[in-house]
């Protein structure tokens, strides 16, 4: 339902958030390791500089809501904890709003937009402001895989 849908953006929004904010130190095998594997990559940093955590928080707190009171995005809950891992949380959202007599395109592009796009801009937007003001710094992010 949309509480399961509030909860997959949320997740997607960690896991993208991180491999966007992180992009500058881990590049393209960061960018996939976290976008489609997993956040937890980032644990490590979190606890030395819980800090980090920031950008990709604000862009949760913004997609799940958006995701739920705008555009009404639906999921299972089998998805909802998932995220982007292996696209789970995408491939359960498309078929619980297909079920539930969504059109094919307004599910991808909700899909698109709230899952990825959204959290990447937010998320990218926040860590580039913390990186300004010195708050976030060149290697706070750097995995270590």
């Amino acid at each position: 339902g949309l509480a399961a849908g509030a909860a997959v953006a949320g997740c997607c929004a960690q896991m993208i958030g991180f491999a966007v904010s992180s992009y500058r130190e881990n590049k393209i095998n960061g960018l996939i390791a976290q976008g489609l594997g997993t956040s937890m990559l980032q644990m490590p940093n979190i606890v030395k500089k819980p800090i980090v955590w920031i950008p990709p928080i604000v862009a949760s707190a913004i997609a799940g809501p958006v995701s739920a009171w705008l555009l009404k995005m639906t999921c299972e809950a089998t998805g909802s904890g998932m995220g982007t891992a292996g696209l789970v949380g995408p491939i359960m959202t498309f078929k619980t709003m297909m079920a539930d007599g969504f059109t094919t395109w307004y599910t991808l592009l909700t899909i698109i937009g709230v899952q990825f796009i959204l959290p990447a801009v937010v998320a990218l937007i926040v860590s580039e402001l913390m990186r300004k003001k010195g708050i976030i710094k060149f290697g706070d992010l750097k995995l270590s895989i």
